[in-house]
Parts: structure tokens; C-alpha cells; sequence
């Protein structure tokens, strides 16, 4: 029977550990949990997210002001540089892969020592032109890692771009319905002071046939003035939610074309899908996602260390005495040479290499469950807004047609001494309120339509 010696087992072996202890580890995105993240059970995958912002919006300027933004928008712009950086650090860890060539040119001059040298030579001239080359094998997947890590953070960065653009896309068409908002409260408020105006002028004539005091005026007049004074208010609000959206537009403060509130409408149905699409489709998750498989490398990477490495350096050239011989073909000469490296005692640098990228790991971990939870959150909280704002617009409807009746009951009324001026100043003010209102309620409905799309991840396709 045929036996194998010791000697050829023992370093096969030993190899095996190496390699097996040097395997990469890889993320596995199936470890993470996303069950029950919108608060309730979802089993329905068709989202919001799917559809581009260029379906999900339908008034015309917004639409426009929307690719301003895109064009224009200066944090949009630096998320795009911050991707650039990312793609050179990328190309760089790519070339670490590649040995590394240098031209040398050195003339030196030594003078000899005669106690040293008494035979001399006591002075030499050297001079030397060629080329050196250095490349390190990555056995054990160190420089891979780093180039996969690399890769990585330029995947997260562009989804930070992307974060940055479904953001943008969000705070223009809030910016621009919040706007529109106030333009009918205006609307309304300037109304009503028409018609306080018209009671006052009522009142003045009750008067002097003796139905009203000349408390009933001074009544009227204040609650004119008290719809008026809020005007400057809403003015100023309007300028400073105008500006607000020029910065998102990149420009310069201006006046801006809008629609009206009343003719938005809703996208239909608010579908969110399920919660495990969020990894797919929210830009700040998928950055969380990718900054998690770069601690990953980083961390096979920095295992690395603790093997040996094999690099290989050769280097050509000439090399003479004599500057005019230096390029003479006897003067050429050539060597390769190849060293291993195994590290020792490196004064803790590896352990502490490794120990950092662990705990960078698990950092990442609990970023990306925590940018999770932020999104399911956010998810929650838009759907339970809609609700809100939904039910409150059925009601403030009831409200507002039963106050219109009050009002002009109350009005007849007073013609008839049926009614006091105070019943009339408080449906009236009843009524402005309840119109304010249901703008708020609009405006609620509108950005909770906005911050599903978003928190869901959509606008960036």
C-alpha cells in the first residue's frame, strides 16, 4: 500500500486553514426584518413608489417647476458631485489591482574614504535610467475588498442623490400647494372684508329706522377690521413661501404662476405595497443598504492583514560609471525578485484595523435599521394623515353648507328684528373660520399624498 508523507499533508492543511479562515463574508439582506413595518399587515406589492413623478403630478407648473429644480437645484448639484468623488475613489481601488511603474533617474557621486578603501577607488560616479515595477498578488482578497467596498459607497452616493432628488421633488410640490393654499385664504379673507363691509353699510341703515344701536355698528366695523388685519399677514407668508420655492428652484426671489387649490386633484388609489420593497425603492435604505456591504468588505478587508503577502518587484534599466556609457547596450541590467511578508508583531495595528471595521459594521447594521423603521414610520404617519384630512373634508363640507344657511338666515332675520347683529358677526365668523378650514384640510390631504410618495421612495425614476 502506497503512503503519502507527512510532509506534503501538513502544508496542504495548513493551506486549507488559510483559506477557510480567509473566505469573505458577505452581507445577506435576508437577515433583515421588515415584517409589520407600516404598523399593519400588507400583502398587496403594487406602490405608489412605481409611479414616475411626471404621473403622479398633473397640474402643468408644477410639472415645469419640478424640472427646474432637477436642472437647477444647488443641493441636487452637490449630491452629483459627491457621485463623482465616489466613481474616482472607485477607479483608484481598482488600480491598486495593477502593478505600480515608476521611471527612476539617479547620478550619484561617492568620494571613498582612504582609511576604508586605501586602494582605492576613491571617487565613483554612478548614474542610472530605467524602470521599477512593484505589484502585490492579492492572495486573500484584500485589495478586492477594498475595491468591492469602493463600489459600494458609489452605489450609496448615488442613492444619496436620489434620496435628494425625491426629497427636492417633494418640497416643490408642498412648497407650491402651501402656496396656492394661501392664495385662497387670501381670496376668502379679502371676501369676507367685502361682506363686512356690506353689513356695516346694513347696519347703518337698520340705524336710523331704529333697529340696531349704534352698538350694532361699531360692531360691525371692528369684525371688518379684525378679517382685515390678518391681510398683511397672509401677504407676507405668500412672499416667503414664494421665495422658498425659488431657492428650491435655484433662483432668484420672483414672482411665480400658479394654479389654484381647488383644481389639484389626488392620485387614486394610495397604494404602499409592501414593507420589503422600501430596500428597492427608498433611496436613503438603499444607502444604508449599500454603506452596510462596504462595512462588510472593509471588514474582509481588514481580516486580510493578518496573512501573509506576496508582492513582486522587478526593475530595468541602465545603470554605468560613465555618463556617455550609460546608454551603451552592455550597460543594461535587469532583476526581479519576489518577497513574502508575514506580519508579527505590528504593534497592534491589524487587531485595531479589525476591531474598528466590526464595530464600523455593526454601526452600519443599526443605520440601516434604523433608516427602516424612520421609513415605515413616515409610511404610517402619511396614511393616517390622508384619513384625517379625508374624514375632516366629509365633515367640514356638512359644516360649511349648514354655516352658508346660518348666514344668510341670520342676515334675513336681522331685516325682520328677528335676529341680533351678534348672531349675525358670529356666523359670519363662524364661516370665515370653517372656509379657512377646509383649505387646511386640502392642503393636508395634498401633502399627505406628497409625503406617501416620498416615504414610499418614489421620484427618482
Amino acid at each position: 500500500m502506497r503512503t503519502i508523507s507527512l510532509k506534503y499533508i501538513l502544508p496542504a492543511i495548513s493551506l486549507l486553514l488559510l483559506v477557510s479562515c480567509s473566505t469573505p463574508q458577505h452581507f445577506q439582506r435576508d437577515t433583515i426584518d421588515t415584517q409589520e413595518l407600516f404598523g399593519t399587515a400588507a400583502t398587496d406589492s403594487s406602490t405608489l413608489a412605481d409611479l414616475p413623478w411626471q404621473e403622479m403630478f398633473t397640474d402643468p407648473l408644477l410639472l415645469d417647476y419640478i424640472r427646474e429644480g432637477l436642472d437647477n437645484n444647488l443641493d441636487l448639484q452637490i449630491a452629483v458631485q459627491r457621485v463623482a468623488e465616489a466613481e474616482a475613489y472607485l477607479a483608484q481601488s481598482r488600480a491598486s489591482l495593477l502593478p505600480g511603474i515608476n521611471a527612476i533617474g539617479t547620478s550619484v557621486y561617492t568620494r571613498n574614504p582612504e582609511s576604508v578603501y586605501p586602494d582605492g577607488p576613491r571617487e565613483v560616479n554612478s548614474h542610472q535610467l530605467g524602470l521599477e515595477a512593484s505589484w502585490e498578488v492579492d492572495i486573500w482578497g484584500k485589495l478586492s475588498s477594498s475595491k468591492r467596498a469602493a463600489y459600494a459607497n458609489l452605489l450609496a452616493s448615488d442613492a444619496g442623490r436620489k434620496a435628494v432628488e425625491t426629497r427636492l421633488i417633494a418640497n416643490i410640490a408642498s412648497t407650491y400647494y402651501s402656496l396656492m393654499a394661501l392664495d385662497a385664504k387670501l381670496a376668502i379673507t379679502r371676501q369676507t372684508v367685502k361682506n363686512n363691509i356690506d353689513l356695516v353699510e346694513t347696519m347703518k341703515v337698520l340705524k336710523e329706522s331704529g333697529r340696531v344701536t349704534g352698538a350694532a355698528i361699531v360692531q360691525s366695523e371692528a369684525a371688518r377690521f379684525a378679517a382685515e388685519v390678518t391681510i398683511p399677514d397672509l401677504e407676507q407668508q405668500v412672499r416667503e413661501t414664494g421665495n422658498n420655492l425659488c431657492l428650491l428652484l435655484g433662483r432668484n426671489p420672483g414672482n411665480l404662476e400658479r394654479s389654484t387649490l381647488a383644481g389639484q386633484s389626488i392620485q387614486q388609489p394610495l397604494q404602499t405595497g409592501i414593507p420589503a420593497q422600501l430596500l428597492d425603492n427608498r433611496p436613503d435604505v438603499m444607502q444604508a443598504e449599500y454603506a452596510v456591504v462596504s462595512a462588510f468588505e472593509m471588514t474582509n478587508s481588514a481580516r486580510a492583514y493578518f496573512y501573509p503577502s506576496l508582492t513582486l518587484n522587478a526593475s530595468t534599466g541602465f545603470a554605468a560609471t560613465e555618463l556617455d556609457e550609460l546608454l551603451d547596450p552592455v550597460s543594461f541590467a535587469a532583476n526581479v525578485a519576489g518577497g513574502l511578508t508575514a506580519p508579527l508583531f505590528n504593534k497592534r495595528a491589524n487587531v485595531t484595523r479589525l476591531r474598528v471595521a466590526k464595530a464600523q459594521q455593526e454601526q452600519a447594521l443599526l443605520s440601516l435599521r434604523n433608516a427602516l423603521l424612520n421609513a415605515g414610520q413616515e409610511v404610517n404617519n402619511a396614511m393616517g394623515n390622508y384619513q384625517a384630512a379625508s374624514t375632516k373634508a366629509s365633515l367640514r363640507s356638512q359644516q360649511l353648507t349648514a354655516l352658508e344657511k346660518s348666514v344668510e338666515y341670520t342676515r334675513e332675520l336681522l331685516n325682520y328684528g328677528s335676529a341680533t347683529y351678534t348672531e349675525v358677526l358670529n356666523a359670519q365668523q363662524s364661516l370665515l373660520a370653517a372656509q379657512l378650514g377646509q383649505v387646511n384640510d386640502q392642503l393636508q390631504q395634498l401633502n399627505a399624498t406628497v409625503s406617501l410618495y416620498r416615504a414610499l421612495g418614489g421620484g427618482w425614476r
